[in-house]
């Protein structure tokens, strides 16, 4: 069982900075995306301060983003790295069969890393994701590296807006066309 004191508030520097941009991008019309908080069951509760203390995850998650982009559905994860290799142990089946139902639904789905030791943010297909996943089920490689990250789809950064994935969703659209 997975609780808050075990794990810590991994990605959430992350988070903030999607949220942050996510409320730029619906105060601009260009976008609505919400973060998808995950179910728990609190088990301990500081009643002084009404803070949770210990908790566990009530049943597996989808995303952490879900929205609509000028009238495309879209989902997304967001996940940190700190090195140079990605473990896929850290996107659960259950996510990938979601992403999967998301896209035949003509909606698109993809994944935001950020790679930080190297201080930089990309943008990976669900079609691309997918493959790195198929060949772990194949015996092949648990992870995917930094070098394997196509880097043209490198969310660039802007005073205006910090990770603006909206551009690297547009090539991705552009590509299925």
């Amino acid at each position: 069982m997975a609780t808050w004191k075990s794990r810590g508030l991994r990605g959430q520097g992350l988070e903030e900075m999607l949220n942050f941009v996510n409320d730029i991008y619906l105060q601009r019309g260009l976008a609505l995306i919400q973060k998808i908080p995950t179910p728990i069951t609190p088990i301990e509760i500081d009643k002084r301060n009404r803070h949770i203390t210990l908790a566990y995850f009530d049943k597996k998650s989808t995303v952490d983003y879900i929205g609509v982009v000028q009238g495309i559905p879209v989902c997304f994860d967001a996940k940190e790295c700190a090195y140079d290799r990605f473990s896929l142990a850290n996107i659960h089946e259950h996510q990938i069969d979601f992403m999967k139902s998301f896209e035949e639904q003509k909606g698109i789905s993809f994944l935001i890393i950020y790679f930080t030791q190297r201080d930089e943010i990309y943008y990976i297909s669900y079609r691309q994701l997918k493959r790195y996943w198929d060949r772990m089920l194949l015996g092949g490689r648990k992870s995917f590296t930094y070098e394997e990250v196509d880097k043209e789809f490198r969310i660039l950064r802007n005073k205006e807006v910090y990770i603006h994935y909206l551009e690297q969703l547009q090539k991705d659209l552009s590509a299925r066309e």
